[in-house]
């Protein structure tokens, strides 16, 4: 009897899991948990214990990336920065992202850009933003976001409920509608307003964007 027994355990060990994730519970559960837990503090927790098992945070290193980035940093630095390049970036951007990784201590820096061939059958002469900007994201950002986000049970998001009324109501945690795998979404900032980032780059001092420095909007 012993053989047909480890035969069952190896069968039930090779089954692939496809569960979520998370559920909508477990997300309800973590806002619950860190209702008017100050952002730094909540973040060294979820790290600490594991909380949101892989993950990183997805950054476009723009004008106020500096903060979500700098509290990542305080919280654990060995938390990957993930930087998806569009290959449409300014050269300011690319700077201002070494500047913020080297400054901040990240030790695990990773960039995710479009694949060479679905540029070159897709978008070979480099003007596709100019009439189709929706298919021009969707080859150079959203496709690449994906991968990005791929072995990643949850990732971090810098939005913020100021920013558009469709983001005024959203949660600190919640499920990733993009895909299918159930990942955890995490926006420690959702909460913060436009007062509150301008007062954290006082107060850290903080590098501004080149652009914003020399005056774009």
């Amino acid at each position: 009897m012993a053989e047909p027994a480890r035969q069952m355990s190896e069968r039930h060990i090779d089954v692939i899991d496809t569960r979520p994730a998370f559920t909508q519970e477990e997300a309800d559960a973590l806002n619950a948990r860190f209702e008017g837990v100050d952002t730094l503090t909540m973040l060294k927790t979820v790290f600490a214990e594991g909380l949101a098992g892989n993950v990183a945070v997805v950054s476009s290193f723009g004008t106020e990336s500096a903060v979500l980035l700098d509290l990542v940093a305080r919280a654990d630095r060995t938390v990957p920065v993930i930087f998806v390049d569009t290959l449409k970036m300014f050269a300011e951007t690319l700077n201002y992202r070494d500047t913020l990784i080297k400054r901040l201590g990240f030790t695990d820096s990773r960039t995710v850009a479009p694949l060479p061939d679905v540029i070159a059958k897709k978008d070979e002469t480099g003007l596709r933003w100019s009439y189709d900007p929706d298919g021009c994201c969707e080859i150079r950002k959203v496709e690449p976001m994906k991968r990005a986000k791929g072995g990643l049970d949850a990732w971090i998001s810098g939005r913020k409920a100021f920013q558009s009324a469709t983001r005024a109501n959203l949660p600190r945690f919640e499920i990733d509608t993009s895909d299918a795998q159930g990942r955890l979404k995490i926006n420690p900032l959702i909460d913060w307003s436009a007062e509150d980032i301008a007062a954290y780059f006082e107060r850290h001092d903080l590098p501004r964007h080149p652009l914003i420095e020399r005056g774009f909007p």
